[in-house]
């Protein structure tokens, strides 16, 4: 998608379908000005301006190693937004504007920034053809355009969350995230179902972060009780996948949570059609379709790699950039690499994830332009801090395999399986304020904290 229209008229970030209607590109500190026909030659090109673009191009800058123009960033966005934070939005705690900055503003100047699309890659001849048909020629590349969420995989889906009178919302959309709250705020008695497809999805914890506010909004508005079959309003969590996370440890924690709380389990339940007030699931095995009634429905759609990653050289068969599952190095093409969202890594898909990719592959690539092997390894490391009540939060960390690999716990001696005030904090006010402050200038680590 990077920079054509989406069902819902939508631009992206480099790493998500953003609708912006009627934005118009802000200048601020990059050198963003049109293309012009000529060639252009950079040390490194970065396509992708999210999280991963701007703190891989960062983290090279600070190495000392580039002047100015040396690298180059590709992104047809406008903003870019603190994705991780929608889901706050959906729970009424933050507005949608405080997570957005414009995307031009956040690159430093010594990087050139090419505000467009991509149309494709030519890897033999090191070459990434733009939107008007212009060349930029590159050493390095680095491929890190996100993935997208497409509304049009459910039927009926992009009509009824356009629908300001209808009660069928997702926080995987700039302009209807704000909607979620409304919803809930609205529904006072009836059927509340939370969805969460089959296959990849950005921050697989999400579509029940949301379901969880919910429910604690519902509880303190007198609107729901567990242990009353006759509860005014009734939940249930409807997921592609046979169990709750897909980390057994912390899967275990909010199964309980789930049957504790009352809420029914859909397990292996795909949403593949809303009309009016009924979802319809797809089932596996050819098991037959399921209907069932709402009066609320917050939908997770399937998301899926831009086209113009697709439809590549670069990608595998599933649609990402193919990558060595720890060099971050393609599989085929030495000069090319990828990391977050848009890369092949077995791992789930979220902001953290990248914070401990980066530096993995900004080492390797400057070793590889040295003309020496890539060294570093990434283990798979990746987070969901769980919101599981205002005020609450499951930091879940682990590696590749499903292996916890929690920073507290080796730290402090502190089980992360429970959810803790502590963490609600680390999740609503610091990993904002440090991805806007410090992660895309190149300063953040994750767990490993500041980058000098």
């Amino acid at each position: 998608m990077f920079g054509r229209r989406l069902t819902l008229a939508a631009r992206t970030t480099g790493r998500t379908a953003i609708p912006v209607p009627n934005a118009r590109p802000i200048r601020h500190l990059a050198t963003a000005a049109p293309v012009s026909s000529a060639d252009r030659n950079h040390k490194v090109v970065v396509v992708g301006g999210g999280a991963a673009g701007l703190a891989i191009s960062h983290q090279l800058l600070r190495k000392g190693q580039f002047v100015a123009d040396d690298i180059a960033i590709v992104d047809p966005a406008t903003w870019n937004h603190y994705q991780p934070g929608w889901t706050l939005v959906g729970g009424g705690l933050v507005t949608k504007e405080s997570l957005r900055r414009p995307l031009d503003s956040l690159i430093d100047p010594k990087l050139k920034f090419y505000n467009t699309g991509v149309h494709g890659f030519s890897p033999e001849d090191n070459s990434v053809t733009l939107e008007n048909g212009d060349k930029i020629n590159y050493e390095q590349l680095v491929v890190v355009p996100g993935i997208t969420a497409d509304f049009g995989t459910v039927k009926g889906l992009s009509e009824a969350v356009a629908n300001p009178d209808s009660l069928v919302s997702s926080v995987y959309d700039y302009n209807i995230v704000d909607k979620v709250f409304g919803t809930v705020k609205k529904l006072e008695k009836g059927v509340a179902i939370f969805t969460q497809p089959a296959g990849v999805i950005k921050c697989a914890g999400a579509p029940q972060k949301v379901m969880w506010l919910a429910l604690d909004h519902w509880k303190r508005a007198g609107l729901y009780d567990s242990s009353n079959s006759a509860s005014p309003i009734q939940i249930s969590f409807a997921t592609g996948l046979p169990t709750m996370f897909g980390v057994p440890k912390y899967a275990a924690k909010l199964e309980e949570l789930r049957v504790e709380r009352g809420v029914e389990g859909l397990f292996e339940h795909d949403l593949v059609a809303v009309d009016g007030n009924t979802a319809t699931f797809a089932r596996p095995g050819g098991k037959e379709q399921v209907t069932k009634h709402f009066d609320l429905l917050h939908v997770v759609p399937k998301n899926r790699p831009h086209a113009f990653i697709k439809d590549s050289a670069l990608a595998n068969e599933a649609g990402y950039v193919a990558v060595h599952d720890g060099t971050t190095r393609h599989t085929k093409y030495q000069n090319v690499w990828s990391a977050g969202d848009a890369s092949s890594l077995p791992t789930s898909k979220t902001m953290a994830a990248i914070t401990a990719q980066a530096p993995v592959l900004v080492q390797n690539l400057l070793l590889s332009m040295d003309g020496k092997e890539p060294e570093l390894e990434y283990d798979g490391y990746t987070s969901c801090p769980l919101l599981t009540e205002y005020g609450k939060v499951l930091l879940a960390e682990f590696k590749y395999g499903g292996v916890p690999k929690e920073t507290f716990n080796q730290w402090f001696g502190i089980d992360q399986i429970e959810p803790r005030r502590a963490f609600y904090h680390l999740k609503k006010d610091f990993f904002p304020w440090v991805y806007h402050n410090y992660m895309v200038k190149g300063n953040w680590g994750g767990p490993k904290g500041w980058i000098n």
